[in-house]
């Protein structure tokens, strides 16, 4: 079957048939996952062309997901980082849509409250057990959508399920039919994607759901699930690991259109932000990710990473407020008592300082040679300079003038008296064997002690 498409403005054929392989034994695809050496990344020089969705958008798993890892957060930690997360969403809607676990008291209640504030953005959905029962559950709140694990690797369905291929797909047809008959849209978790037969199993299972969503008229979600984190974005990867290739199968052979496919990976070989863009570029609407990044082992998609990415792609942020990214990472630090790494970008306690003397005497010049961006601006986070031994005068007057907020013609420049009298003492303390960096408590000291020994003011 040929089709026009309008967006390449060429013929292409549409109508493929990929029936499914109903292996006798799982294809655990050894020869890229050994287990006792380093997955391997191989190519077959295939190449996908990308196909960036007319809309993208980002959803949020830090209720779910992203509680599997850390301790609870509390119903009202959970309302205030919702809160959060409608702010930094914008008048869009960015953020489309926050899913939520429904199991304890607590999870229900926050739910709850979250759908009394009344945002149409971030929606509220849930992640459930595949039972009747829980979409009952789902029904009774009044959510409107929700999703259901579907695990597509023969690790998954022979080892962990002890099914077959087909009796899989029929088990999960079943739930899907379930979940439609009472009236919540389905969002199906093809977990463990990249280790899955795409060709012998998810396009076959997936070609049925888009089936079953044209007759019923019920839109459903495919989440494809990169659980272990081994998705490749190169170009020319094979499958199962290729994100271009996973993003366009589902696309044009299990026809499943950009705006119900959603990217979920998680960062096990640092490729959780690599991968949730190149699935955006390749065709996929909805990236999923969580509040810093939080989740099963070593985490998700930092969500504020891709409010970052879809700035840099799309040009604009869309009315997204990115100033909240730093409320969210105060709110953690000093209200959940999470520690942020400080080298984190965006979020870290260090991630616009910097250390080196030369590289402070620039940055008193001129802020933009040495600062990604304007964080101050963006992310209401001015560039800092970190004080050691070698951070010279240039290092000093640009802490000062920074944390003390001095600007234009109150702001210091490094032959000024305060900061040369700073500098002696800085040099005084690793001349007495100091090896650890000063910190910003006692340079607010010796610095008030200086101006006041000076008759001066920082005004």
């Amino acid at each position: 079957m040929l089709e026009f498409n309008e967006k390449t403005h060429l013929l292409e054929r549409t109508e493929f048939v990929f029936p499914l392989q109903d292996v006798s034994e799982p294809n655990l695809y050894r020869n890229l996952f050994s287990y006792e050496e380093i997955p391997k990344i191989a190519f077959n020089h295939r190449h996908v062309p990308i196909n960036m969705p007319k809309e993208i958008w980002i959803t949020d798993t830090t209720f779910r997901d992203g509680q599997q890892s850390r301790q609870p957060y509390t119903t009202e930690q959970i309302v205030h980082l919702y809160d959060l997360l409608h702010k930094l969403s914008g008048p869009k809607g960015i953020i489309r849509q926050s899913e939520f676990f429904l199991y304890s008291k607590k999870d229900r209640d926050a739910v709850y409250k979250c759908l009394e504030r009344g945002y149409e953005f971030p929606e509220v959905t849930s992640w459930i057990r595949a039972s009747k029962k829980d979409f009952e559950m789902v029904k009774e709140i009044g959510l409107k959508e929700t999703g259901i694990l579907v695990s597509c690797s023969d690790y998954h369905i022979f080892y962990k399920m002890h099914m077959t291929r087909k009796q899989a797909i029929d088990h999960y047809l079943g739930i899907v039919k379930e979940c439609m008959e009472t009236g919540v849209r389905p969002r199906c978790h093809l977990e463990d994607i990249t280790r899955a037969d795409f060709y012998g199993f998810v396009v076959p299972f997936v070609y049925e759901l888009m089936k079953l969503s044209k007759e019923t008229g019920i839109p459903v979600k495919i989440r494809a699930c990169d659980t272990m984190g081994y998705g490749i974005s190169f170009p020319g990867a094979t499958l199962p690991r290729s994100v271009p290739g996973i993003i366009y199968g589902l696309l044009h052979y299990a026809r499943v259109p950009s705006e119900l496919i959603e990217w979920h990976g998680h960062n096990d070989f640092y490729r959780a932000v690599n991968n949730a863009s190149t699935a955006w570029l390749y065709g996929a609407s909805g990236v999923n990710c969580s509040l810093l990044g939080i989740g099963e082992r070593t985490g998700n998609c930092p969500l504020e990473a891709m409010v970052i990415e879809y700035a840099q792609l799309r040009g604009t942020t869309d009315g997204m407020d990115t100033t909240v990214i730093t409320e969210i990472a105060e709110y953690y630090e000093k209200e959940i008592g999470y520690k942020i790494p400080p080298m984190t970008p965006f979020v870290g306690k260090n991630f616009n300082v910097t250390r080196a003397g030369i590289h402070a005497d620039g940055l008193l010049k001129n802020e933009e040679i040495y600062n990604i961006f304007d964080t101050e601006k963006l992310l209401n986070r001015p560039c800092r300079v970190a004080i050691s031994n070698t951070s010279g005068l240039a290092g000093i007057a640009h802490w000062i003038n920074a944390y003390f907020g001095l600007r234009g013609d109150k702001a210091l420049n490094k032959r000024d008296e305060i900061v040369i009298k700073v500098k002696e003492w800085v040099d005084a303390q690793y001349d007495e064997g100091r090896v650890t960096v000063i910190t910003d408590e006692e340079l607010e000291e010796i610095t008030l002690k200086t101006v006041k020994a000076l008759n001066r003011t920082l005004e």
